[in-house]
């Protein structure tokens, strides 16, 4: 395979770590209030969710009848409820006596893997980029040349996670967090909400319940 083309797989990587969403905004806030280790817990456990949706994108680009729509539809649905929940239990925060709010997250790998594995964006997204890196390969590009690319993609993934890592362990973002960590978590219940909405709206269209 063309050096080039791994080079830009691991540039889509880690675009698609990169790109705001639900899981960056999720990650700054388990980073921000409990220090890098926590953040990094939680990017490599998305990590699961990373390699799932990349190999789905490979999957519909290269063997689109191999996998029945049902799968995405499912995958859609069970996205959507999840962030609805998160953005719920967000919106209703509050402080705890003892110190921290009743968002904090305990096991932030756990929620990691969950938030990977449910996250409405990453699909769209590695689809779109990859359409993008693979435009005018497709017909020469097959089964043998996926594992690599995806080994590519997943350095790009990992490139990104430390990058983030570093970020959130910066002064300026945890002092930040740390004065208005309550509206911060608040704020960011609404936006999930929002995506869980606009998640369910869309397979709603989809399995034509609406219009």
């Amino acid at each position: 395979m063309d050096v080039a083309l791994l080079v830009s797989a691991a540039v889509a990587g880690a675009i698609v770590v990169l790109t705001p969403g639900p899981a960056v905004i999720a990650f700054i806030g388990i980073g921000a209030a409990r220090g890098r280790w926590a953040g990094a817990q939680f990017l490599f456990g998305h990590l699961l969710g990373d390699t799932l949706w990349c190999s789905l994108a490979l999957v519909a680009l290269v063997g689109a009848n191999l996998v029945s729509p049902w799968l995405f539809h499912g995958l859609a649905l069970a996205c959507g409820l999840y962030l609805l929940w998160l953005g719920t239990r967000a919106v209703l925060v509050r402080k705890r006596p003892e110190g921290g709010t009743s968002a904090d997250v305990d096991r932030p790998y756990l929620r990691g893997v969950l938030f990977g594995v449910s996250n409405p964006k990453s699909y769209p997204v590695t689809l779109a980029v990859f359409t993008a890196i693979l435009a005018g390969q497709l017909a020469g590009f097959g089964w043998n040349q996926a594992p690599i690319f995806l080994a590519a993609c997943l350095a790009g993934f990992v490139a990104a996670d430390f990058i983030l890592i570093w970020l959130v362990g910066t002064g300026p973002l945890r002092r930040f967090y740390a004065t208005h960590e309550i509206w911060i978590i608040r704020a960011t219940g609404v936006m999930f909400i929002g995506f869980a909405l606009n998640t369910l709206w869309h397979l709603a269209r989809e399995l034509s319940l609406f219009g």
